[in-house]
């Protein structure tokens, strides 16, 4: 492999100002669109040794044939040639926005002459007043249905509204009470502007004089005996009370902020939205984001920021996980975008803003794990995903039965493995299997034992009970063997493999770094490409494999715990937990000295010779 690529510029040929590049592959096609402070310093780095690079960064510079890069004047300039190249070019190196739509908003066009509330995603009507936007367009049908019980205003269209006005009739909607609307001949025009203001004033800050003034009125109106007025207040009461019920109070009413939370992963990224307006959760926005190169999240937090407020005005604050190298300058371009008022771009640290980024964040989670575990029981997907690691990996035939193994330990002691079936592309939970691994050197010995362990049973039959359950298994082999791990593990597994005898086993190691793919005999990993199902079929099957071996891994260590520390007179749980992570676990306890015992805190001379005892006893 050659240090670097042919089409490297010189150092001098590239300006110092900041600007924007593109990587172009010998078609002319662009294949990453990048921003820089600096181009010379940016630039320097994808043209370092390959060999240093970062295994998909190598790709894309190889792929590549020519750079190219254009200066602009400041650093929020770069940030706007970026956004718009990245929308032209649609580059495949850049990250991918999933599911990122025009959401539904609830609109009152204000420059009518009767306002009337709709559900549109058109965000440039000229003269409304806009609230949301809504993840589903139900919600907006949902909150407008509650909000015109309480506040009566126009909803028919406009070609009803006009008609009705000139012919003296009221409208349809209005007709059957779906349009309050001076079309309805219920209120005049002027009457119906002052509802429509405080529909608006509700909705700005569900101020809750409404509800004050309604119950008022309902109570005068029963007490003067009028019950129909007062059941039409107990109606509108309701309906005010529903509203508050659907939209939580999180902070101060005058909170107006955006908060992001993100979870990813090597592949992909979720992220979710929380719109708060008023101290009020008005909306929730939700996508995933295709990851291509390796980027961290606060590189992430400057391309969804970019995507998330393409045509849509920014509110005062938005709050993020990371902030980015280049947060004023994306400040700057946030509040262009805003005109009114600065935008503000910051991370919470504590307080009820960073209770609910916690909230958004875990949102993000469970949608990254439902995102991927969707596409891993698709049945179009799961048969590309079989069909493209059969040709990755060169195997003869689709591997229909997939084994995985992972090791996990605590500080080098309480050693076990997992192993994980999966067939067809889903999980085979009845044939998981757990091993305990006494004694071992590393991971690389651990990885050779189990392996050894597996492959005995397809020697000796697959009758053969397991000495813990006394339940059957390993009924017949996998066509793929997959170990956590790079070259070392797979090395291993491969040496146990060929010491068995046992042969038409596939084997491959899974490196979690970065996402590389070794087989025991080459010196360069396979790369299967980004967002591929068959790269997050094998992400998945590594991923449960670690979730299993963690999982077995505490329930001994727990179990260890129970057995051998409970009975000691003044060991609760707090004490044990103290003691097991100053001394990593039980057996290194008992090499303990009463001294070093001693020094634990909480843990005094009296009750450190009493653990010394009875560990010895």
């Amino acid at each position: 492999m050659t240090d670097t690529v042919s089409y490297r510029p010189k150092a001098g040929e590239i300006p110092t100002q900041p600007g924007v590049y593109r990587f172009r592959d010998p078609n002319g096609r662009v294949l990453y669109v990048g921003k820089a402070q600096n181009l010379r310093a940016r630039l320097s780095n994808y043209f370092a040794p390959l060999r240093s690079l970062h295994e998909r960064t190598r790709r894309m510079v190889t792929t590549a044939a020519s750079v190219e890069w254009t200066v602009v004047g400041t650093d929020v300039e770069a940030l706007q040639l970026e956004y718009t190249w990245i929308k032209e070019f649609d580059p495949p190196f850049n990250v991918k926005f999933r599911d990122d739509k025009t959401y539904p908003f609830m609109a009152i066009t204000l420059a009518d002459e009767a306002p009337r509330v709709m559900v549109t995603r058109n965000p440039k009507i000229k003269g409304a007043k806009y609230f949301g936007p809504y993840p589903k367009i139900w919600a907006v049908h949902d909150t407008i249905d509650l909000m015109i019980k309480a506040f009566p205003i126009r909803t028919c269209s406009d070609s009803s509204y006009k008609k009705a006005m000139q012919s003296g009739r009221p409208c349809f909607p209005g007709q059957i009470g779906r349009c309050g609307g001076p079309c309805s001949g219920k209120v005049t025009i002027e009457e119906h502007r002052e509802i429509v203001n405080d529909f608006i004033a509700f909705m700005n800050g569900h101020d809750k004089r409404f509800v004050t003034e309604t119950t008022k009125r309902m109570r005068e109106a029963s007490e003067a005996q009028e019950y129909e007025k007062a059941a039409r207040y107990r109606d509108q009461l309701q309906a005010l009370d529903a509203v508050l019920e659907k939209s939580n109070v999180v902070l101060a009413d005058s909170v107006d902020t955006d908060l992001f939370g993100i979870e990813h992963d090597e592949l992909a990224a979720a992220v979710q939205q929380f719109i708060v307006r008023g101290g009020r959760i008005r909306g929730v926005r939700a996508w995933m984001v295709d990851k291509e190169l390796d980027l961290t999240t606060a590189e992430l937090v400057d391309s969804i920021l970019q995507t998330a407020y393409e045509g849509q005005i920014p509110p005062r604050e938005i709050i993020v996980p990371d902030l980015p190298d280049d947060a004023h300058e994306l400040e700057q371009w946030l509040s262009e975008r805003r005109g009114t008022s600065k935008v503000a771009l910051k991370t919470a640290q504590r307080g009820e803003k960073a209770a609910l980024m916690q909230t958004a964040t875990l949102n993000a989670k469970n949608a990254l794990m439902l995102y991927k575990t969707r596409r891993s029981t698709d049945f179009v997907a799961r048969t590309e995903a079989l069909t493209d690691i059969m040709n990755g990996l060169g195997m003869p035939d689709a591997p229909l039965r997939m084994e995985c193994f992972d090791v996990s330990h605590l500080g080098g002691t309480n050693v076990v493995a997992s192993m994980v079936v999966f067939e067809d592309g889903l999980a085979r939970k009845d044939q998981y299997r757990r091993f305990t691994i006494p004694e071992t050197t590393d991971d690389t010995d651990s990885i050779y034992q189990v392996i050894t362990r597996r492959l005995a049973y397809l020697q000796e039959g697959s009758e053969r009970a397991d000495s813990d359950t006394g339940t059957k298994k390993f009924a017949y082999p996998p066509n793929l063997l997959i170990v956590d791990g790079g070259q070392p593990q797979v090395q291993a597994a491969a040496r146990a493999l060929k010491e068995s005898g046992v042969e038409g086993i596939f084997l491959c190691g899974l490196a979690k770094r970065l996402e590389e793919i070794w087989l025991p005999d080459d010196d360069y990993p396979v790369i299967l490409p980004r967002g591929s199902e068959a790269l997050f079929l094998l992400q998945r099957i590594r991923d449960e494999a670690h979730r299993f071996a963690i999982t077995h891994q505490r329930a001994r260590r727990k179990r260890d715990i129970t057995s051998v520390l409970s009975e000691i007179p003044g060991l609760g749980p707090a004490r044990v937990k103290t003691l097991l992570k100053e001394f990593g676990s039980v057996t290194k306890l008992k090499q303990a000295t009463a001294e070093q015992i001693a020094e634990v805190k909480g843990v005094g001379p009296l009750l450190a010779a009493t653990i010394f005892e009875q560990l010895r006893a």
